[in-house]
Parts: C-alpha cells; sequence; structure tokens
C-alpha cells in the first residue's frame, strides 16, 4: 500500500504528460483587440472632422454618392466582411471581387468619396486609418446627411489581405432572384427576416439600379402585372434605349428618392416598386407585415434600421493581425496577387 501511495505522484505526472490539460486556445495568442469608438482618438484626433470635411461637399455636389456609398459598403461586408476587400482593384494575377459581374454596377461615387477619403487621412496621420474603417464611417456620415438616422461605428478594423472575384457569388442578392432565395441569403448571414426588410428597404429609399436589373418586368416575354401601369409606363419610356447605353438606370424610390426615409415601404404597398424583389416583400406573408410596419412607423423604421447597420459594421471583422493598413484603397500594400496563398 505505500508503495502505491508513493506510485502516486508519479502516475499523475505522466497522465498530465501525455493528456495535457486542455488550453482556452492561449496557443493561438492573444485575442485581437476588440473594436472601439475612440479607437483613433490619439493616432488621428481629426479623423471624423476630416471624414466630414470631405463627405459633405462631395454629396452636395454628386447627390447620388450616399446611396452608391452604402451599397458599396453593403457589398464589402457580406463577402468575407468589413474589411475593404471590395475596393481592391484586380491585376494580372488576381480577378478582384469589384469584377464580379454583381459588382460592375457599383457606382464610381462610392469608390471616389472613400479614395478621397482616405487621401486626406494619409495627408494628416499617414498609416494609420484602415480604408474598412473609412468605408464605414463614411457611409455612416452619409446617411446622416440626406436624412437617416445616426448609429455608433466602433473603429479598428484592419483591411483585408484577399479579394476574389470567385467568393462572390451567392454572398448578394441579385435582381431575379425570387424571395425565398433573398432570404435564404440573408440568413446565411446571420440576419432575421425583419433586419433583411429593413436592410433592404433603407438601401433602396436612397438607391438605383441599372435598367437591365428589372426591365425583364417592363418588357416581357411576360410584364409583370405587379408594376404599376403609370410606373411601367414611365420606366419603358427611360429604358426605352439601355441596349445602347447600359448606364441609364432609375432610383428605386420614385417619390422621394433623394431623402433617406420610410416611403419606400409606402410604395410597395402601392405597386410601386422598381425591382422585383422589393415589390416582392410586400406580398410574400413572412415580409408583408414589416413593410406594412414601416410604412406607418418612421421611427421603427430608423430604430431598426440603425440597429441592423450596426450589425452590418462589425460583420466578420479583421482585427490586430488579421489584416493590414492600406496606403491606397484600391492595392494591396505588398501583395502581387489576390492573397497571401
Amino acid at each position: 500500500m505505500a508503495n502505491y501511495h508513493q506510485l502516486f505522484p508519479l502516475i499523475i505526472l505522466l497522465i498530465s504528460i501525455i493528456s495535457p490539460a486542455k488550453t482556452t486556445g492561449n496557443h493561438h495568442g492573444p485575442p485581437p483587440p476588440p473594436l472601439t469608438l475612440n479607437y483613433y482618438e490619439k493616432t488621428c484626433p481629426r479623423f471624423h472632422e476630416i471624414v466630414q470635411n470631405v463627405v459633405v461637399p462631395k454629396q452636395s455636389t454628386h447627390p447620388t454618392t450616399a446611396a452608391a456609398t452604402l451599397r458599396l459598403f453593403f457589398h464589402d461586408c457580406m463577402v468575407g466582411g468589413c474589411d475593404a476587400s471590395v475596393l481592391v482593384a484586380s491585376n494580372p494575377y488576381n480577378k478582384a471581387e469589384r469584377d464580379q459581374d454583381i459588382n460592375e454596377s457599383l457606382a464610381g461615387d462610392g469608390f471616389d468619396v472613400v479614395k478621397r477619403v482616405k487621401t486626406a487621412l494619409e495627408l494628416e496621420c499617414p498609416g494609420v486609418v484602415s480604408c474598412a474603417d473609412v468605408l464605414a464611417v463614411t457611409t455612416r456620415d452619409l446617411l446622416v446627411q440626406v436624412g437617416g438616422p445616426n448609429f455608433e461605428v466602433k473603429l479598428g478594423r484592419k483591411d483585408g489581405i484577399e479579394s476574389k472575384a470567385s467568393n462572390v457569388e451567392g454572398k448578394l442578392g441579385r435582381a431575379n432572384m425570387t424571395i425565398d432565395k433573398i432570404i435564404q441569403i440573408f440568413e446565411s448571414h446571420k440576419y432575421t427576416i425583419r433586419e433583411m426588410v429593413v436592410l433592404m428597404g433603407g438601401g433602396h429609399t436612397i438607391g438605383f439600379a441599372h435598367c437591365k436589373e428589372f426591365q425583364s418586368r417592363l418588357f416581357g416575354p411576360k410584364p409583370d402585372p405587379s408594376v404599376h401601369p403609370k410606373l411601367a409606363e414611365r420606366l419603358k419610356a427611360m429604358c426605352a434605349n439601355s441596349s445602347k447605353d447600359p448606364t441609364v438606370s432609375a432610383f428605386l424610390d420614385p417619390i422621394s428618392a433623394g431623402n433617406f426615409d420610410n416611403m419606400i415601404f409606402k410604395n410597395l404597398l402601392n405597386g410601386l416598386g422598381v425591382l422585383g424583389t422589393d415589390q416582392a416583400m410586400a406580398s410574400d406573408p413572412r415580409t408583408r407585415p414589416f413593410v406594412e410596419e414601416y410604412a406607418r412607423d418612421s421611427n421603427a423604421f430608423f430604430k431598426d434600421f440603425a440597429r441592423a447597420m450596426e450589425k452590418t459594421s462589425v460583420y466578420q471583422v479583421k482585427t490586430g493581425n488579421q489584416g493590414e493598413i492600406r496606403r491606397r484603397c484600391d492595392a494591396f500594400n505588398n501583395l502581387p496577387t489576390g492573397n497571401v496563398a
């Protein structure tokens, strides 16, 4: 019995060596730092002022900038997280996200305002502010400028080091998709149906689309009977020459296009949805209750939209050593190809 007690500590030691205790993941290094509201307080104290100095005149002279930037932001976040990967230009070694067909219609004003903000920040505090943070804050500030709700944007994102066109498909909704497929895509990103409705409505109350996104509803082979006749007539005239000029586009809220408001939902209840996917939200029993709620209650729309945007802004963000601070938003700092592989 004495021998057993003498051996017992040795047995425990051997077991601990053969089967070490489970760790909490420290072998992977410390967890990445969290995003914070005052991330640039010391390193770039005029950050918000500089953003405003660029955003305000840009929106004033180019009124589609807010809509273009909001769409750019969403298309970025839904593919690999909010890491400015959609801003990267293709090169001979890599076809980047922005050249996938669904992103080819992203308007230049969105890219331009981000480039202007980044340039101004590089002059003030070089190598400090990420393009991902620039895109997030610029989007928020533009939305507020056109009447949208203010919401918190935490900072400290790093820019991604991968941008591949092949990563895009299935991550974003298309105008010709069924409402089932749109719901499925949003749910894959962990959004509820309510959040889907508020984000689509919010994005389209100031948004616009090229004729190719909706002309099948107008010209057949079977015209969509859900399109209001007067709207159909107006859109047909607008898109008559779109085959010669593919840049022709229409505002998705034909009543109050330049203002962030709940008119888009009222439009849908009256058959004035330009996109088939928007109009479908007014008829599908899963989405119609939210369309009706936001049509009658602007405050509910603003509150839910702000909350959904805060959620979007931190989607799969990269922090710490998970990314880099790009010197320019359309190119990785040291990589000739689209990723590190």
